[in-house]
């Protein structure tokens, strides 16, 4: 839900009823994954997409009945389906649309608690499953976080359904499953990824730029104000900080949703800022420099106290081994990299 998650909210504190449509399955070419979502209010104002334009219709359509009865829909759109063929699913591509009163407009006090955990989780920048039972029109959805506290938890909740929200929720991947003879869809959302680029050079430019495009919030650190100018970001990024970054980290919520690089090439910007990153859960540590330079930072370390075990959690240097040469190449193998150790722990 992130492409809408500011319409959702502005939605929602503007005391109006409206309608959220869910992709809860999906199969063959069907152009969007689970989890992908649209609102509808009763004005026919639309924003997100269930699939690319194809149902986009049918869907709005239904989402005014939704709206008038307040009686959840689980829509399936599919080529055996007359229907299909006439919202442009020719393709063969299948798809199931759960489409359900915003709970910030439920009569149900329940619904409404479980949004606003699930907006102060996101503003703690925490991943979450929301839990609905499909085919029970009253019963209220629950939420579960990465850390297993939950809000509004059905009374059958137990030990076995909290493993597999949590299992859910790692993987990042919406899905239905059975549980106790319910169909239950863990709708997972994740938090956003988070790079903190130490250092605003050449390559902090374009590592920006793939960032972004990758959905990465990205947060440039650099005291040096030569370099760290908005005017050297065709892409800006998410934030562009001139402090000291170990001052500014000091207060940060690092997590294992976030990705550290340094590229510096200063041990007085670097090596304080190490001391911190190295004993927080973040997913990646990558540094800049030789083999050579490298070698002489993990003397330091040691020197300040920290184990072998710790300082094989940096990746220097930086970035997979593809030849890169120029800042954009340099770049592009950092993100690579990156992207490689997200996927491979997902699988984990």
């Amino acid at each position: 839900m992130k492409d809408i998650w500011d319409d959702l909210v502005k939605w929602s504190e503007a005391n109006k009823p409206f309608v959220l449509a869910r992709v809860v399955k999906t199969w063959k070419s069907a152009p969007r994954k689970p989890g992908a979502a649209m609102i509808i209010d009763d004005a026919l104002n639309v924003a997100g997409s269930v699939s690319g334009g194809c149902i986009e219709g049918a869907v709005i359509q239904e989402a005014q009945n939704v709206m008038e009865s307040g009686v959840p829909a689980h829509m399936s759109y599919g080529i055996e389906n007359e229907t299909a063929w006439s919202v442009g699913l020719s393709c063969g591509g299948d798809v199931q649309v759960l489409i359900e009163k915003h709970w910030s407009a439920s009569e149900n006090p329940s619904a409404m608690k479980v949004w606003n955990r699930v907006q102060q989780s996101v503003k703690e920048n925490k991943s979450l499953a929301l839990l609905t039972r499909l085919g029970i029109p009253d019963s209220a959805p629950m939420m579960i976080d990465e850390t297993g506290n939950t809000e509004e938890a059905w009374q059958d909740f137990d030990e076995e359904l909290q493993e597999l929200s949590l299992k859910i929720l790692k993987s990042g991947k919406s899905q239905i499953q059975e549980w106790q003879q319910h169909k239950i869809f863990f709708h997972a959302v994740p938090a956003p990824d988070q790079l903190i680029i130490i250092g605003a050079g050449h390559i902090s430019v374009f590592l920006v730029q793939f960032a972004q495009q990758l959905d990465f919030d990205t947060f440039v650190i650099d005291p040096k104000t030569i370099f760290a100018n908005q005017q050297r970001f065709p892409v800006q990024p998410t934030q562009l900080i001139t402090e000291w970054p170990h001052e500014v980290l000091q207060d940060w919520q690092l997590h294992n949703h976030t990705y550290v690089v340094f590229l510096t090439h200063d041990p007085k910007i670097d090596d304080p800022t190490m001391h911190i990153v190295l004993r927080e859960p973040v997913a990646y540590i990558g540094a800049l420099g030789s083999r050579r330079t490298h070698a002489k930072r993990c003397l330091r370390l040691q020197e300040s106290g920290f184990s072998e075990e710790e300082i094989k959690r940096i990746h220097a240097p930086v970035g997979l081994d593809i030849g890169s040469e120029t800042p954009a190449e340099i770049a592009l193998s950092i993100m690579a990299e990156i992207i490689g150790i997200k996927r491979t722990e997902k699988l984990e």
